[in-house]
Order: C-alpha cells, then sequence, then structure tokens
C-alpha cells in the first residue's frame, strides 16, 4: 500500500470512529477499512491520531476561526485531525507533502470548498511546528 492510499484508509477508518452513535474500537474499524496484514503507516497514521486526539483538537481549535471543531463538517475535522497529527507527531514527510495530501484526501471525499477550507486551516500550522512548540502553546 503507498502512503496516499494508506492516507486514505486512515481518514476512512477515523471517518468511521468520528461516528457518535457507533462504538467500535480502533482493531474493528481497521479491519472494516482494509484487510490484513494492516500497513504499517496506516497503523500508525489511525493509532496515533486516535492516541493524541486531545492534543490535536486543542491545537485546532487554537486555528480555527468562527469556528468550533464540532461545526465542522466530519470530513474536514477528519482530515484536519489527520494532517495535524502527521504535523505534530511524526517526522515522515514534509510539512508541505503534508497539506498537499490534506488538500488531496479533501477532493477525493469533501466538496469543492474542502480543500481550500483545510489547506486554510493547516497553514497556520507553520513549518517549524512541533509536538515540542505544541506543549509550550499549550
Amino acid at each position: 500500500m503507498k502512503r496516499r492510499e494508506a492516507r486514505e484508509k486512515a481518514v476512512q477508518t477515523l471517518f468511521q470512529l468520528d461516528k457518535a452513535d457507533m462504538e467500535i474500537s480502533v482493531d474493528e474499524a481497521m479491519t472494516y477499512i482494509t484487510e490484513q496484514p494492516v500497513n504499517t503507516f496506516y497503523e500508525q497514521l489511525v493509532r496515533g491520531t486516535v492516541q493524541h486526539m486531545t492534543e490535536i483538537d486543542e491545537a485546532l481549535v487554537k486555528r480555527l476561526e468562527n469556528w468550533s471543531l464540532e461545526r465542522l463538517p466530519k470530513i474536514e475535522r477528519t482530515v484536519l485531525r489527520l494532517a495535524v497529527y502527521e504535523l505534530l507527531f511524526t517526522n515522515d514527510a514534509p510539512h508541505r507533502v503534508i497539506l498537499n495530501e490534506a488538500v488531496e484526501l479533501c477532493k477525493t471525499f469533501g466538496d469543492e470548498k474542502s480543500g481550500r477550507f483545510v489547506n486554510g486551516v493547516l497553514s497556520k500550522f507553520d513549518e517549524t511546528t512541533n509536538r515540542n512548540n505544541l506543549e509550550d502553546e499549550l
């Protein structure tokens, strides 16, 4: 599985986990989206995003203007969470690549405005933003 496909499957999995009316585990959600064996990068994205959800949401709330996290359309919220996880907690890809991938995910799963909105929010995370800076910020 290539990294783009892993990100797409991670968005689908995280979207499933974000359903308020459905109580499923991370393992169940991953099994539903992809067959075994699970790709390492995909699993890291899903588990890392879920594990750091509180910190990710706090970082997002500080950068949302005139929006609450709960009011965001679910696909934009999911893509933002995944991208912020990558920005803050991994060093696997350059900042620019993560932003471009998030916009592409919005083109795949969202509407024509999704990509611009997500790009605008993520552009507020500069290239030096990482977990250490986040801890100082929070």
